[in-house]
């Protein structure tokens, strides 16, 4: 017996090949929403993972930088009596932290101050366009 490279589905009527067409494309679909999900799966994962990692980098870097205060209090005790290295260490981080709140409450201010020539005033522009009210170019 030999091979001619005759598919006997390539001999069936266009009525029977368009009659399986909308199986054809329903299992397509799920296939392709099965590869949709195994996809999201793994990223979905890896992505808990990178979370996970980064919270505890954080945790580690909390308490380095604990002993990091401590060292320098320890270095100025070798200098100062401990309660005034203690007291100047606390200085410094107080003058930090008062100096990043400033700068984030600039940084809010900014962000929440209103644009003139922002989104709200092109809006309110295009409602006085659209009333036929007001300047607005054809």
């Amino acid at each position: 017996m030999t091979t001619s490279g005759f598919n006997p589905k390539s001999k069936r009527s266009l009525i029977a090949l368009l009659s399986e067409l909308p199986g054809q494309i329903s299992d397509l679909v799920r296939a392709e929403l099965e590869a949709f999900k195994a996809e999201f799966a793994s990223k979905a994962k890896n992505f808990g993972v990178g979370a996970a990692l980064f919270i505890v980098a954080a945790a580690i870097g909390f308490f380095a930088l604990g002993v990091l205060v401590a060292l320098l209090i320890i270095v100025f005790a070798l200098f100062l009596p401990l309660w005034l290295a203690t007291l100047i260490v606390l200085v410094l981080l107080l003058a930090m932290a008062v100096i990043l709140v400033l700068i984030g409450v600039n940084r809010v201010k900014a962000a929440t101050a209103p644009d003139p020539e922002g989104v709200q005033a092109s809006l309110r522009n295009d409602v006085d366009a659209f009333k036929g009210v007001g300047r607005y170019e054809n």
